[in-house]
């Protein structure tokens, strides 16, 4: 579902063709260990009402900080744009591990997906996982390629719109996780 780490990829794709391909690395660093745990019954701890919160307040707020940096150097020149403050493999990471929805979809959803995968033992949980990665690699790097082969036709004024646009979906989405918390 694109959101945040699909946001962080256009602004790294701007930049480096291949940074799909590091955010998914990213994103498996922490994607990964989060099936296993589930796998081996942890799930409960991430559906837990106090873990949501923490979650999403401290999820939220990093987003915000990070949606805050890329609008905050909006206004350079072309070649120069918004960009986060970490490289793509970071990015990765950061975005993942901090994006509250990432850990409510593996709470509900997910964990119907680990039972039925888990149902075919270790082998199917494996298989389950590359497969699921693959399409997430699949997509980041369909992103990041093509945001780098096009912006030869982004004119300054274009750049700066969807990149604001990519600071403005992070900082909204910090928003709404934040005072999700609350309601």
């Amino acid at each position: 579902m694109p959101g945040p780490l699909t946001a962080a990829t256009i602004t790294k794709g701007y930049r480096d063709k291949y940074a799909g391909v590091l955010i998914a690395l990213g994103h498996a660093v922490i994607e990964f260990p989060l099936m296993a745990l589930i796998y081996l019954g942890f799930a409960h701890f991430f559906a837990s009402p106090d873990a949501k919160k923490v979650i999403g307040l401290a999820g939220g707020l990093m987003l915000i900080f990070m949606g805050a940096l890329m609008l905050r150097t909006i206004r350079r020149a072309v070649g120069e744009a918004a960009d986060l403050p970490y490289n793509s493999f970071i990015t990765g990471i950061v975005m993942t591990g901090t994006n509250p929805y990432f850990f409510i979809w593996w709470a509900t959803i997910g964990i119907a997906l680990i039972a039925a995968a888990g149902a075919f033992g270790i082998w199917g949980l494996l298989l389950f996982a590359v497969v699921h990665w693959s399409c997430d690699l699949i997509w980041e790097q369909f992103v990041s390629m093509s945001v780098f082969r096009t912006r030869h036709l982004w004119t300054q004024k274009v750049q700066r719109i969807v990149l604001g646009i990519c600071a403005l979906v992070l900082v909204g989405f910090g928003l709404w996780f934040c005072l999700s918390v609350f309601l």
